[in-house]
């Protein structure tokens, strides 16, 4: 007989019969078969089978202390699902057991005393169809870390993207580029607080990078003014989120996306009293919510142009008193949970 091909693979034999189990391991072994391991105690199988790791499992299936369809039940369960490379081997000649041996799990079924050509043909078979599983399996989990690491460079570019767009505005105002800083570690928090997972945490403060990106669109004449705008200036001022919105709208990209929502809203207020278009209570995206109070915060205690920045103490006190008509109430109580993290970020990125 030929050289088997697959001679080294890992072979585990179980069964309680000594006379079958030595005239099987004497039987591959000859046949070339190289790495055959074999136990007569069912007990041992989950442990060996995990630490082996076998291309094929013969396994008797009646046997004292635990019968082959239990160890298959038990073998299915911890593989979750995985390829089980198990060939049956019983005196049964049943095709109930056959049919009930196929359905646990087996792959073959092999009834003794079985002829040695045609063990060692299905064996052969088997280890062939076994392989090429291992090979697209394989084949596939590269593909998959191929993906993952795609994935991950696409995600890193919209990223770098976003950064940069945002970096296009501190060019027009010399303040926003540190708010954006504090803003983006503010909404992290806080948007943890209100109870968005660590995911949706990162892609909303990532995005909200974005919230003025619309004061490209604004002359400088109004958008680096040193005092107060008039009502015509704030008018026109007002129109960067509109402005934003629209730079950034129709994009599948889900940061993006969210850049637009939160561009569109964060100047809206609880109250209604807001802009662009005087949203309401619950009608005002959560993001814009917590992108406003953030927003409204850090412009409190920055100085501007236009003003001196407020004491800490001071802002936190106008958040208060705006709970309920500026901002959310339960924002605002979020906000006030993370005060500690709140006052590490202001101090390290300008300070009041």
């Amino acid at each position: 007989m030929r050289k088997e091909p697959y001679a080294d693979a890992k072979i585990l034999i179980v069964d309680d019969e000594a006379t079958s189990v030595r005239l099987l391991v004497k039987l591959l072994s000859d046949a070339g078969y190289t790495n055959i391991k074999a136990t007569r105690d069912s007990t041992q199988v989950q442990e060996l089978y995990h630490r082996i790791k076998p291309d094929l499992l013969v396994l008797d299936l009646h046997m004292p202390h635990m019968e082959g369809f239990k160890i298959m039940e038990q073998l299915k369960e911890t593989e979750d699902g995985n390829y089980l490379p198990i060939l049956v081997i019983s005196q049964e000649r049943n095709r109930v057991i056959q049919f009930s041996a196929l359905e646990a799990g087996a792959k073959d079924f092999l009834v003794k005393p079985y002829d040695s050509i045609e063990v060692l043909l299905r064996i052969r078979n088997f280890l062939e169809v076994r392989m090429l599983h291992k090979q697209i399996r394989d084949q596939n989990r590269l593909l998959e870390l191929r993906v993952q690491e795609r994935t991950e460079q696409l995600y890193q570019s919209q990223i770098d993207a976003i950064y940069r767009l945002s970096r296009a505005v501190e060019y027009r105002d010399s303040e926003t580029g540190i708010h954006t800083a504090r803003m983006s570690l503010y909404i992290y928090h806080l948007a943890t607080s209100v109870g968005f997972g660590p995911d949706e945490c990162e892609i909303i403060s990532t995005a909200s990078s974005l919230h003025d990106i619309g004061k490209i669109g604004i002359p400088d004449s109004i958008l680096q003014k040193p005092g107060k705008l008039n009502p015509e200036e704030l008018k026109i001022m007002k129109t960067h989120t509109t402005i934003g919105a629209e730079l950034l709208s129709g994009s599948t990209s889900k940061f993006l996306k969210m850049g637009e929502e939160i561009a569109l809203t964060h100047h809206e207020k609880w109250d209604g009293t807001g802009y662009p278009k005087g949203l309401k209570g619950g009608d005002i995206p959560l993001v814009g919510r917590i992108c406003g109070l953030c927003d409204v915060f850090d412009a409190l205690t920055s100085k501007r142009p236009y003003k001196e920045a407020w004491p800490g103490d001071e802002a936190l006190e106008e958040i208060k008193k705006e709970s309920g008509f500026h901002f959310d109430p339960h924002v605002v109580d979020c906000f006030f949970k993370i005060l500690p993290q709140i006052r590490r970020i202001h101090q390290k990125y300008g300070g009041y």
